[in-house]
């Protein structure tokens, strides 16, 4: 026993976007996102959350820049790496409405021990795995 409490889990990652609108209009056109919240919060802010259709896993919580060090992160929360992992059965599926829907993949499908998987690049070119894994 930790002290914690069992039943946890991560259930919002920030992800810093040049404009709500804009990122609202990428994951929910592109990515086949809900757009889960949107609540004005005063002074030109807002919480503003996308998930997958199914609500599975994480949602994203769309934080535009408010200063001049976030809008250098944007695009680049994560120094270039994989930041996201966007997990589906069925990759051919979801790879070719992305493609249809234009989104960027930076590299052809592979496969790999885990799964199938090809990285693709959001509305400000942070880098997603779309995965498929092996069951």
């Amino acid at each position: 026993m930790t002290g914690f409490a069992e039943n946890r889990r991560v259930a919002t990652v920030a992800l810093v976007v040049r404009n709500y609108d804009e990122a609202i209009s990428w994951y929910v056109d592109r990515l086949g996102f809900l757009l889960t919240e949107d609540v004005d919060l005063g002074g030109g802010k807002r919480w503003v959350t996308v998930a997958p259709a199914n609500e599975q896993g994480a949602r994203l919580l769309l934080a535009e820049a408010a200063d001049d060090a976030q809008r250098d992160s944007v695009g680049n929360q994560t120094g270039g790496r994989v930041f996201l992992f966007l997990e589906t059965d069925d990759f051919v599926r979801d790879h070719a409405a992305m493609l249809q829907k234009g989104v960027e993949f930076r590299e052809a499908p592979r496969h790999e021990a885990y799964g199938i998987v090809a990285v693709f690049a959001d509305l400000h070119g942070n880098l997603w795995d779309l995965i498929e894994p092996k069951r």
